[in-house]
């Protein structure tokens, strides 16, 4: 067996080993999640209006869709301090560019200056490509200091749903894909006030980003292939409920604190550490983390994995970097918020 076959067979028996895995480790007997919640008790419509949101006769599944008119949106109807938001979500299919889906948390219509944010954004392709996405947080309206990690997925996410997660406590912020977590952000003190602090909603969103979301904006969205939908199901809400423009105690809270910090989703297994590093390495395509032209020393954060600094190279990316700005959707308002130089490579 020459070389080149040998390395061929070894990428491939690597990449099978990842997949398996993450297939594993997601495909796993489900969490113990809180109780869902249905669209009537949770949540209020934002934009879209009786066309584009679209809910289930169990009012357990909301269909958002995206037309030449108008996008659509939801948020929860109360704002919380920590908690975990959860949904199975499935993707438009075919081609999706231009298209952002949203599922966040964030307060930045109470505090339009110190707003704080945790991110889900899923960003459209062209036919035949797949969809990519990026997390982020923001603290106390630090845009100007973004936290933005990019990947790619080990699935299809327009085929079937999958469930996406956000846990907030006191002291950590992680992102789960199925019972995969993809990101982990332990606070230290010198974060300061850019660890999300602030009570927040969350928030569902599909609109036309057609200016920035898929290589910089080179494809826009078209509308021949409309209506594009996404499908949101199994909704969780569980934090504490709490008035963001009043001050809490620190017994306010305590309970539920305490229960987040017990939960299983707040307590990340060998296995499933193993599975966020596999991904991470192989998934992640740009991180602020390694970004030293951005960010010369890393934000104190930032745990660096010598194998992640020698592929992500010094600015963050495998081999490529422009700009966008970032856009959300709330009702018919578009705001924008400065981000750094990242544009996906074609």
């Amino acid at each position: 067996m020459n070389d080149q076959v040998f390395n061929t067979l070894s990428k491939t028996t690597i990449s099978i080993s990842l997949l398996l895995l993450l297939q594993v480790v997601s495909g796993g007997a489900a969490a113990s999640l809180p109780r869902r919640i249905s669209f009537q008790k949770g949540f209020t419509q934002l934009f879209g209006g009786d066309t584009n949101l679209l809910r289930s006769d169990d009012d357990n599944t909301v269909h958002l869709h995206l037309n030449q008119y108008t996008g659509a949106g939801f948020k929860s109807s109360n704002m919380y301090n920590h908690g975990l938001f959860s949904a199975r979500i499935k993707l438009p299919s075919e081609y999706t560019a231009g298209i952002v889906v949203a599922f966040y948390t964030s307060n930045g219509d109470v505090f339009e200056k110190t707003h704080d944010e945790l991110d889900f954004e899923f960003l459209g392709n062209i036919k035949g490509k797949p969809w990519r996405f990026q997390t982020n947080l923001y603290g106390n309206g630090s845009t100007h200091r973004g936290r933005e990690e990019r990947y790619t997925l080990w699935f299809d996410p327009s085929k079937a749903y999958h469930r996406y997660t956000i846990l907030w406590t006191s002291s950590k912020i992680i992102f789960y894909i199925d019972e995969v977590p993809i990101r982990e952000i332990i606070r230290s003190p010198e974060m300061g006030s850019d660890f999300p602090s602030k009570p927040m909603a969350l928030y569902a969103t599909i609109w036309d980003a057609s200016s920035w979301a898929t290589n910089g904006g080179k494809y826009k969205v078209n509308y021949k292939y409309a209506p594009f939908v996404t499908e949101m199901t199994d909704l969780v809400l569980h934090g504490c409920i709490s008035n963001p423009i009043q001050d809490l105690s620190a017994y306010t809270c305590m309970e539920i604190d305490q229960q987040l910090e017990t939960i299983r989703y707040n307590n990340i297994t060998r296995k499933q550490k193993s599975a966020m590093k596999r991904f991470r390495e192989k998934y992640m395509y740009y991180s602020y983390c390694y970004d030293t032209l951005r960010y010369p020393i890393p934000p104190p954060e930032c745990v660096i994995d010598p194998l992640l600094r020698q592929r992500l190279k010094e600015n963050g990316r495998p081999d490529f970097g422009r700009r966008h700005h970032r856009h959300s959707r709330k009702g018919s308002q578009v705001l924008s918020s400065k981000m750094y130089d990242i544009e996906d490579e074609d």
